[in-house]
Formats: C-alpha cells, structure tokens, sequence
C-alpha cells in the first residue's frame, strides 16, 4: 500500500534507475524503522522479567515458582498490584497455587472428584495479600502485588507465587510454554515479549555449600510505555524564585482540561458538598482519577523553588503535591535532571541515589521519601504534599542564574515524564527581563531602518 501510494505520488515519467534506486533505499529505511515509545534513556536497560522455574515434575505436569523481578532503577508497581496472564499452549490446568491465586477458576465440570484451583484457557494471576496463612505462602510473596523499584529497595523488588500446573509436559521435550503473555501493574502500560527456554536457574542452599538448579527456566520480558499506560501527561512542573515575582504555573490543560458540560464529574473543588460521594461512588479498585479542579488538571505537580543564593552555595526547595482524591502514593519517588547535581552537598527529609544514565555525566538524581516518615504521599487534602530542600554548592565554572539553568531539565514522577513549563515562560534575572530585552531590540531595528532611511536618501 505504501509504495503504491509512493509510487502514485511521482511524476508520470519513466524511472530511472538511480531514482528506482533511491526510492527502494527509502522505502527500506521506512520499513526499518522500530517504535520506541517504550525507550528511556534514563533507565534504558529497565523491564520487569518474568522467571518460570520448573522445580519438580508430576505424573501429569510439573510445579514451578513464578517471579518477577523488577529490574527498572525507579519504576515500581503500586497498590492494587499487579495483575499476571498467559494463554496455556496445549490444555493444561492449574491444580493448585501457593503465594498467588487465579481471579476466575473457570469451567472445571469435565473433571470428578479432585477439581482445579483453575481451568481456564487464559488465566489471571494475582498476588496474596499480607497476612495469609503461612501454609499458603513462598518466599517474596503476599505483598498484594506492590513491588518496589530496584534502587529504593532490591530487596522487596521481588514478588513470587508457586503453581502446580497438571495435563502438560513430563520432560523438557514435552511442555511447552504459555503464550502471550500480559503484565498490569496495576493499569495497563506493560508489553511482553514471548517466552524464551534459558540456562536452568541455580539455587545454593542456605549454608552456602550446595548449588541445586531448577529441571526447566524460561523468561519473558515485560518493558514499559508511559503513552500505553495513560494517553495523558499524568504529572506537571511549575517554577519560581527568589530574584522574580513571577510564579510559572504549570501550562494549562496539562492533563486535561475541565469540560463539566460534556464530562461532569470529571473534577471536583475542594469544598464540594458532594466530594465524600464522588470519591466513594467509583466501583472497587477504580484506577481513573479524581483530581481537585486546577488549570492544569494534573494528579501531581512538582514546584522547584530557587529558594536562596549563597557566596559558595545555592538552595532549592522541592514539593510535591497530590490533587488526586482516590490515590495515596506509597514508596514514590521523583528523578530529576540538573547539571549542578554533580555539586549536591546536602538534601534534607528525602532519600538520594545517583543515577548516572550517561556514565561519567552526573547530572541526574533519584529523590524519595524516608521510610515511615514522609514515604505516604497522602491524597489530595491539606496533607496530600511533601517538602525537602537541597543545598548545592557553586562551580564557578559554570553556575549561573541566567537562561533558566536553575531549573531542571527533565522530571519524573514515579516513572513518569512530567511536563514542564515552555522555557520563554521561566523566572528571568531582573537585568535580563523578557521586556529589557524587547526595548533593545526595537532600539535596534529602529537605529538600522533610520541608517537605512540615512543612506537612501544621501
């Protein structure tokens, strides 16, 4: 169809063979073009992987421990949790599961007697949630799906379920893999790869003397898109300093704009008689949000504040606040890129980490909440924003206040790029202001058109 098109669009005259040339490289160029929406040239190694252990066989399949890693550097998956699925390739069943369960068990009536704990074609897999018995646990399970991101904590950047899978494979020659397979985490966003067989996992026990390995490990790899999660922005930055009055808010209509003639209820004021029912009237575990009426219409926005100037050092003062009614953040985080990180003397109240996506280069900073102190970013409420300042210190060889370089290049909110203001609407230096420069420049154009007039009429 394309080179149809192409080749309608072209003069009527006989090609060339050079033209048939450049025309087919160009086509080839079009063709070999690969999306890369889901690219991050913050994290571009970052992808949660799924590792399917066989650890024993059965007369009629085999049990295997399911996990997850997530390996993205600040990405995690947040309360409901995620949410697991796959197409069996042949007709198999689950007979039984321990640190997970299937949403739906399906039509089972074929069997008598011992019934499945699933027999659907496609099944759903969900985490457990904290507190369930132990005799229904494994390890890293039961944390209702909430897995962290690998810098803030390896450690909980894992989550496990077992799985007794009957009506398949004996050997390694015999099973066979799921096939497409579909990670929510909890809403959409992730694409997965197909499942590929690898080195069997190993295991050494817990005295460190013995090394064990699973009898079949095959992997799927899952990356993310912030254009499949959410067709709209999901955050916004706004700006201010001490050397300006100006405040830049975020851009209007960020995210959305309020349209309660076409869609009512799609924002709510803070004094509503009818925010308690709006907030409460969503079906369980609805993910949309409900966000305080603001020009912006942003869930989260982020103020960077240039707060104080010192002889050798410079202070900041970040907040982040929430004007969604239906979600507290927990374990969030924020990364932002500035030059001057690579000064940073001193943070207060939140968590710090270099992220150093270009090697020598460190300009980009992970920033998060301590833990059992300001880690809950509550929703939308006079308690739904948390503060901290940092304290950089000066390179003289390149600090400056001029051209907005004291503000961040880019800035993320749990993973997610947040829109920043257009850069002719940052706070200008007093002796640099938008106007000054305007007088100079029809100062200019009038000094040339008056040489002009001078030299036409010599």
């Amino acid at each position: 169809m394309l080179s149809t098109q192409l080749m309608g669009s072209l003069p009527s005259e006989t090609l060339s063979a050079p033209k048939l040339a450049l025309y087919a490289i160009l086509l080839a160029f079009c063709f070999s073009i690969k999306s890369t929406e889901a690219y991050d040239a913050l994290d571009p190694t970052g992808n949660i992987t799924i590792k399917w252990d066989v650890m024993q066989w059965n007369p009629d399949g085999y049990l295997a421990v399911v996990t997850i890693y997530n390996f993205q550097l600040y990405r995690h998956i947040q309360a409901p949790g995620w949410t697991l699925g796959w197409t069996w390739a042949k007709k198999e069943v689950i007979w039984s599961m321990n640190g997970g369960q299937t949403t739906e068990q399906g039509d089972c009536s074929r069997f008598k007697g011992n019934i499945p704990h699933c027999c659907k074609k496609d099944p759903t897999v969900v985490d457990l949630l904290p507190g369930t018995p132990y005799n229904q646990q494994i390890a890293n399970c039961c944390k209702g799906g909430v897995i962290n991101s690998w810098v803030q904590d390896p450690a909980t950047a894992v989550s496990s379920f077992q799985v007794s899978v009957g009506q398949a494979g004996t050997t390694n020659k015999t099973v066979r893999v799921p096939k497409n397979f579909t990670l929510k985490a909890p809403g959409p966003g992730y694409t997965c790869g197909p499942a590929r067989i690898v080195k069997p996992s190993k295991f050494a026990t817990a005295d460190k003397r013995r090394v064990t390995q699973a009898l079949m490990t095959w992997n799927v790899t899952c990356t993310y898109s912030q254009f499949l999660s959410q067709k709209t922005p999901t955050c916004c930055v706004s700006l201010s300093s001490f050397y300006n009055e100006t405040i830049v808010p975020c851009p209007t209509c960020t995210c959305g704009c309020q349209n309660n003639i076409t869609q009512p209820g799609m924002c709510v004021d803070g004094d509503s008689p009818y925010l308690a029912s709006a907030i409460t009237a969503p079906a369980k575990n609805n993910l949309a949000p409900l966000v305080q009426c603001t020009s912006h219409m942003c869930p989260i926005r982020v103020h960077w504040h240039v707060k104080l100037n010192y002889k050798e050092y410079w202070r900041v003062k970040i907040t982040v606040t929430n004007f969604n009614y239906r979600m507290n953040y927990t374990q969030w985080n924020l990364v932002v890129q500035h030059p001057n990180f690579d000064n940073l003397t001193q943070i207060f109240s939140f968590n710090y980490k270099s992220l150093n996506p270009y090697g020598i280069i460190n300009d980009t900073a992970m920033l998060w909440g301590v833990k059992f102190y300001n880690d809950l970013l509550m929703q939308a409420s006079p308690q739904g924003n948390i503060q901290s300042e940092l304290l950089f210190r000066k390179d003289k060889s390149t600090f400056t206040f001029d051209k907005g370089w004291a503000f961040p290049r880019r800035i993320y909110f749990n993973g997610d790029n947040c829109v920043m203001p257009p850069p002719d609407a940052y706070p200008w230096l007093p002796n640099s202001s938008p106007r000054q420069f305007i007088s100079v420049l029809n100062l200019f154009i009038a000094f040339i058109l008056s040489l002009a007039f001078i030299l036409a009429t010599g």
